[in-house]
């Protein structure tokens, strides 16, 4: 939205919203810090964000709407879905026969109008709104789910029934009657399709004594998502053991399986966890997008000396790369991103996953299967004969898997692999846990990548400085002083400017995305096995050592790019600190 700021003046002094000297400072300070007058003269309190949208509404001639004051049918609501809704701050409220009544913070977001007159036939009428009515509308979209499972339950609520203690016997067939009716089916199919469209990397079901909590994890954050009756826990849990192909009549031993679903919109492998727990049996679900683009090692985070470090490193013909870290911090993305380079017809690569998250066109990729022996192990010994050029292994879990990675690297293989480890030079204590000789490791590896996962900040966010005390809390956790050299060398900060003068960025508190943070970005270390690291490493020393002898060779730890992502506005310091600090 475009409103000539001379406009927008000579309007505010017509109302008497405001003088003439308080619009001049404020337009002047709004041109020094490249912000929109209007923010600036909301965060002076001259007026409020209501009168300016309304101001701004009539200037452009375009209807403004209060939001509050409409009773917004759920059907029409869901004509644009969720996610498009909360990234865009777009709503629909209103149904006129072919016409769509639509609320937006920008009327003249014509990318967005016309990708909606897309998905509708309906004709979209744009009207303008408050941020504050946006957010409130988007509550509701969780009621709305709440609904749409209100009325399942409600329909043929004698199906979903609890399996009686006296009909054990026929408990498993009672079970896979209620796995294939319909109200199951449909709740299962709607949770799921309501956490693709959310985004979520994860649903957990979870009994509690009373209901059923159903949690999507968002961006790397569990939020909840609604709750049902406990009456529906033992039909949920059986439709997705049917789907998995797990065993009905098994309620005290942990299962896992997988199933897969396709629709024309999305392609997913769902990777299913059921656990016993007090009162009754607790599902994760894990999504992986069957049809997600590959990314690129700049697209996932990692840039300047860091990056260069890893393209010399995959240019090596022989040797290991290790990336590290915790569950779901993004290692097994990195690995395929560094695939994508390495994918080229004169190569061989071989690969052995669980599971395989993403399929990649000439590249052989082999699933685990414990169940008949395809272990990590078992299947890299196999890809060994099959003339491999580039060996790629899911995760370094056991001494076997460890030794017959290092022997592949040993006899002419570039290996792939992964640990969990917090720190890359974790890595080293944890591969002569698992027997590995040291000098052979030593031999063989050629650099270590450790890497988390942080909230990329959404566009609208604000900027600020650190106080005092915010500072000498951030002491306890790294030195500032090489921090502040490396945004200093990184053009983030003037050769004389102190801490507390470093522009940094940070969430507002009404957003396009919950909390000001969409999608997320990875902050890396990498450790270059360089001739006093090999030394060391012969000499088993400790991983603080090795850390410390990096980091003089140069190394950024993961904390300092982390700041540098921070100092950027790609993301803040206090999710750098809550994925960093342990």
């Amino acid at each position: 939205m475009r409103v000539d700021p001379q406009q927008l003046k000579a309007f505010l002094l017509d109302a008497g919203l405001i003088n003439r000297g308080e619009f001049d400072l404020a337009l002047k300070q709004a041109e020094a810090s490249h912000q929109k007058i209007g923010d600036v003269l909301i965060s002076k309190g001259l007026i409020s964000q209501g009168e300016l949208i309304k101001l701004e509404a009539y200037i452009l001639g375009i209807p403004f709407v209060d939001l509050e004051k409409e009773k917004i049918d759920p059907k029409v609501l869901k004509i644009i879905p969720e996610p498009i809704a909360r990234s865009n701050n777009i709503v629909a409220f209103r149904k006129k026969g072919q016409q769509l009544e639509v609320a937006m913070l920008d009327p003249e977001d014509l990318r967005t109008i016309e990708f909606i007159k897309k998905t509708t036939p309906l004709k979209i009428l744009p009207r303008l709104t408050t941020q504050e009515s946006i957010k409130n509308v988007l509550h509701q979209y969780q009621q709305t789910l709440e609904a749409e499972f209100g009325e399942i339950i409600k329909k043929e609520s004698g199906v979903i029934a609890p399996v009686k203690e006296e009909e054990a016997v026929e408990e498993k067939a009672e079970l896979q009657k209620m796995a294939e009716e319909l109200p199951i089916i449909r709740i299962v199919e709607t949770l799921i399709k309501h956490a693709i469209l959310q985004r979520a990397s994860d649903i957990h079901i979870e009994p509690t004594e009373k209901e059923v909590v159903v949690r999507y994890r968002i961006d790397g954050i569990l939020r909840d998502a609604m709750t049902l009756p406990k009456i529906s826990a033992p039909g949920i849990v059986a439709r997705v053991k049917v789907l998995s192909s797990l065993k009905l009549d098994e309620h005290r031993l942990p299962q896992d399986g997988r199933f897969k679903i396709e629709t024309e919109d999305y392609k997913y492998s769902i990777r299913v966890s059921v656990l016993p727990v007090f009162d009754g049996e607790k599902i994760v679900m894990r999504l992986l997008s069957e049809t997600s683009k590959a990314y690129t090692l700049e697209a996932i985070g990692l840039r300047g000396e860091a990056l260069e470090k890893v393209q010399d490193n995959l240019r090596k013909p022989v040797g290991m790369i290790l990336v590290t870290g915790p569950t779901g911090c993004g290692k097994t993305t990195t690995l395929y991103a560094m695939m994508e380079i390495l994918n080229v017809p004169g190569v061989n690569i071989s690969t052995v996953e669980d599971p395989v998250e993403y399929r990649m066109p000439r590249i052989n990729q082999t699933q685990v299967n414990s169940k008949i022996g395809l272990t990590f192990a078992s299947g890299l010994r196999a890809l060994v004969r099959q003339d491999p050029d580039i060996l790629m292994v899911g995760e370094i879990r056991d001494n076997e898997t460890a030794g017959l990675a290092i022997n592949a690297a040993l006899t002419g293989h570039l290996v792939l692999s992964t640990l969990h480890t917090n720190t890359s030079a974790g890595a080293l204590p944890r591969l002569i846990d698992m027997k590995a000789e040291p000098f052979l490791i030593s031999s063989t590896l050629n650099c270590i990548l450790a890497q988390r996962l942080v909230r990329k900040l959404c566009e609208d966010k604000e900027k600020y400085y650190l106080k005092d005390s915010e500072i000498k809390n951030l002491a306890q956790y790294c030195d500032l002083n090489r921090i502040l050299e490396i945004l200093r060398e990184e053009g983030l900060a003037k050769p004389k400017q102190p801490f507390n003068k470093i522009t940094f960025y940070r969430a507002k508190s009404a957003k396009e995305s919950p909390g000001g943070y969409k999608g997320r970005i990875g902050i890396f270390e990498v450790l270059l096995v360089t001739e006093t690291i090999k030394d060391l490493i012969v000499k088993q020393a400790t991983s603080d050592q090795v850390q410390a002898q990096a980091q003089k060779e140069g190394m950024r730890t993961m904390i300092e790019d982390g700041f540098i992502k921070a100092a950027q506005g790609v993301t803040s310091i206090e999710e750098v600190l809550r994925v960093i600090v342990e």
